[in-house]
C-alpha cells in the first residue's frame, strides 16, 4: 500500500530543518516555522516587513526588527539567495520555502515565454476570414469575444477573464471552431482540463452543447489526471515528456494553486496553445497561491502593435495603451454579461460586491428583487431549505429516473460559509434530515436512505469518482440491499454503485461556497454564521451569489455581510510582480 505524504506542522518543520543544520540559528528557526505556516495558510512566502516587530505563533514569540531579521538570515546556511540552494530562498523582504520559490519564477519565466511570443505561423487574412463566420457583427464594438478569439489565433498565452455569464464558455467553444478551421487537414490535438471533477464535467458538457465546438470537443479531465499526477508524487508530464497537445483549455483558472500551474506549464510543449478561462474575482485555490488573480492584475490596454494587429483581424477598433506587463496582450477581460443584465437583482448584487461597495449590496437584498434576506428564525430557515429541495424529494418519492432526480437536484443548493457551528453545514444538513425524518423516520436509522444527496470526499481513481462529484441514493431492486448510489456523467450516462463500494462521502444538501465552484444552479441560499469570522471575505460572498442564476437568498446580519464584503483576500506572492517586471535589473529575480 502506498504510503501517505503528512504534512509537518510549523514548528515541527522547523526543528526538522533545524536538525539538519546544527549551527542554522533561532531565528532561522524561527523563518523556517513562519514560511511553513504561511504556505499552509495559502501563501507563497512570507512578507518579512509585515511579521517584523510582531508576535508570531500564538503570541508566543517576537519577531526581531525588519534589518536584524535579513541580517541573521542572509547569514545563516539554512537560507540561500535567489538562485541558491537551501531550504529557504531570502529573496528582497520576502521568504520562501525554497520549491515555492522555485515554482513561483519557474510559472513567471514560462508565462513571460508564452505570452511575449505570438504565432509565427498564421496566415492573417485566413485567420480574419474565419472569424468573420464564427463571430458574425454584435451591436456592441469591440466585440471582445470576438477579440479574444483573434488574441488566441496569434498567441501562445491567452486569458480570457470574465464573471459567470460573461461568455467564457460559449467564446472559447468559438476559439476551438476557429483554431480547427485553420488548421484544415491537420487534425488539432485539444485537451480540456479543470481543477476538479465536477469543473470538469461542467466544461465538457457545456462545450458539448455547443454547435461550433461540440464535434471536436473531447474529454475533459481534471489536471492532476492531465498530467499524471498522483498524490504526493512526481507528474508523468513534464518538459522531458511533454503533453502530446497542440492546445489546451483549462476552465476554473481561479482554482489553480501555484505548484499545479507551475508543473502545467512545464508539460506543455513549446508550440501548443494554453487558453485559461476564470474570474478571478472569485475564491482563489485552498492551496498556496492565487495565480489567476496575479495574472489578471498584469492585464491593462493592449500594446499598439497588438492593438493594430486585432484591429486588422477583426475589423473593428481595438483601444491601445501602455502595457501593464508583456502578458496585457494575452489578457482579455469579458464584462458584458448576457445573463444577468443592468436591471437584475444578482447582477446588481454582484457588481456591488466585487467593487467592495456594502452598502450598495444591502440596498440591493433589501429591494428584494431576485435576491433577499433569509431570516435566521430555525423554523423559518427550515421551511426555505426544505421548500427549495421539495421537487427533488417528490422526485424520489415517485421513483422518478436518476436523470430526473438529477435535475431538480440541481435547481437548488444551500451554500455556508462554515462546515461547524450551527449555521454550519453539517448543521444545515441535519435541518433537512429532521425533516425528512418526519415524513420517514427510517431516514435516522439508514445511512444510505432513497433520495440522500451525496459529495464524494476523496479521490478514488479506480472507480472513477472525484473529490467534489454529487451522487444520489436510489431505490434499486437490482442492487443488494434495494439501493444505489447514482453518479451522472457529463455525457448523461448515469453509473451505479453499491453504497458498501463509495469511498469517503458526506451528505450535501448544504455545501461550502469553497466546494461549490464550478457548480452554477436556478437558486441559492448563502448562509455566513451570525458573527464575522477568518474565513469571511469579499471573494466569498461574490463567489457564493454568484452561483445562483436566477434568486439568491442571503442569511447573515447586516454587519457581518457588510464585514466580510469589505474585507478582500490577500495572498503574499510576488508573482504579479514578476511578470510585470521581468526586465535586466529588477530587482525580483527570475
Amino acid at each position: 500500500m502506498k504510503r501517505e505524504t503528512v504534512p509537518l506542522l510549523p514548528a515541527e518543520f522547523a526543528r526538522v530543518v533545524g536538525g539538519l543544520v546544527p549551527n542554522a540559528g533561532d531565528v532561522a528557526r524561527l523563518a523556517a516555522a513562519l514560511a511553513a505556516d504561511a504556505t499552509a495558510a495559502g501563501h507563497v512566502c512570507v512578507d518579512l516587513a509585515a511579521v517584523a516587530g510582531t508576535k508570531v505563533l500564538d503570541g508566543a514569540v517576537e519577531v526581531p526588527s525588519l534589518n536584524a531579521l535579513q541580517s541573521e538570515l542572509e547569514s545563516s546556511p539554512l537560507v540561500a539567495k535567489p538562485g541558491g540552494f537551501a531550504p529557504l530562498v531570502l529573496d528582497g523582504h520576502r521568504l520562501y520555502l525554497h520549491r515555492y520559490w522555485h515554482y513561483e519564477t519557474a510559472l513567471a519565466r514560462a508565462l513571460l515565454e508564452r505570452g511575449a511570443e505570438g504565432d509565427d505561423n498564421v496566415d492573417e487574412p485566413a485567420l480574419k476570414r474565419v472569424l468573420d463566420r464564427f463571430f458574425p457583427d454584435e451591436d456592441v464594438t469591440p466585440d471582445m469575444q470576438k477579440v479574444a478569439a483573434a488574441v488566441a489565433g496569434v498567441r501562445r498565452l491567452a486569458v480570457l477573464c470574465g464573471g459567470p455569464g460573461t461568455g467564457k464558455t460559449a467564446t472559447v467553444a468559438r476559439v476551438l471552431a476557429v483554431l480547427s478551421a485553420l488548421a484544415g487537414d491537420a487534425r488539432l490535438a485539444i485537451g480540456l482540463a479543470a481543477p476538479t471533477g465536477k469543473a470538469a464535467a461542467r466544461l465538457q458538457a457545456a462545450l458539448a452543447a455547443q454547435p461550433e465546438a461540440a464535434s471536436i470537443a473531447g474529454q475533459a479531465v481534471t489536471l492532476h489526471r492531465l498530467l499524471g499526477l498522483a498524490a504526493g508524487g512526481t507528474p508523468r508530464y513534464h518538459a522531458v515528456n511533454p503533453l502530446p497537445l497542440d492546445v489546451l483549455v483549462v476552465d476554473e483558472a481561479s482554482m489553480i494553486d501555484l505548484a499545479l500551474a507551475a508543473k502545467l506549464v512545464d508539460a506543455l510543449p513549446p508550440h501548443a496553445k494554453l487558453i485559461l478561462l476564470g474570474d478571478p474575482d472569485q475564491l482563489a485555490s485552498v492551496e498556496a497561491g492565487a495565480v489567476l488573480a496575479s495574472i489578471a492584475g498584469a492585464a491593462g490596454a493592449f500594446s499598439p502593435a497588438m492593438g493594430a494587429r486585432l484591429t486588422r483581424l477583426t475589423g473593428q477598433a481595438v483601444p491601445t495603451g501602455e502595457p501593464a506587463s508583456p502578458l496585457s496582450d494575452s489578457i482579455v477581460l469579458l464584462e458584458r454579461n448576457y445573463r444577468f443584465p443592468a436591471s437584475s437583482g444578482i447582477g446588481r448584487l454582484a457588481r456591488a460586491v466585487r467593487a467592495g461597495d456594502a452598502d450598495e449590496a444591502v440596498a440591493a437584498l433589501d429591494a428584494g428583487d431576485e435576491v433577499t434576506w433569509q431570516s435566521a428564525e430555525a423554523e423559518a430557515l427550515g421551511d426555505a431549505v426544505f421548500a427549495g429541495y421539495a421537487p427533488y424529494f417528490e422526485a424520489v418519492r415517485a421513483d422518478a429516473s436518476a436523470e430526473r432526480c438529477f435535475a431538480e437536484l440541481a435547481r437548488f443548493r444551500v451554500l455556508a460559509a462554515v462546515r461547524d457551528g450551527s449555521f454550519g453545514v453539517h448543521a444545515l444538513n441535519r435541518v433537512v434530515e429532521r425533516r425528512l425524518a418526519a415524513r420517514d423516520p427510517a431516514v435516522l436509522h439508514q445511512r444510505w436512505y432513497p433520495g440522500r444527496a451525496v459529495m464524494v470526499t476523496r479521490n478514488d481513481y479506480a472507480l472513477r469518482l472525484a473529490n467534489g462529484d454529487v451522487g444520489v441514493v436510489i431505490r434499486d431492486s437490482a442492487a443488494p440491499g434495494g439501493t444505489s448510489v447514482a453518479f451522472e456523467a457529463p455525457d448523461g450516462e448515469i453509473r451505479r454503485f453499491s453504497p458498501a463500494r463509495m469511498p469517503e462521502c458526506e451528505t450535501v444538501y448544504a455545501m461550502t461556497v469553497h466546494k461549490s465552484q464550478g457548480s452554477e444552479f436556478d437558486a441559492v441560499i448563502l448562509v455566513l454564521p451570525p458573527e464575522p469570522a477568518p474565513v469571511l471575505s469579499r471573494e466569498l460572498v461574490y463567489t457564493g451569489i454568484t452561483r445562483a442564476r436566477r434568486r439568491v437568498a442571503v442569511l447573515a446580519p447586516r454587519e457581518v455581510l457588510k464585514t466580510a464584503i469589505g474585507l478582500r483576500v490577500k495572498r503574499d506572492s510576488a508573482l504579479g510582480e514578476r511578470i510585470r517586471c521581468p526586465q535586466p535589473g529588477a530587482t525580483l529575480a527570475l
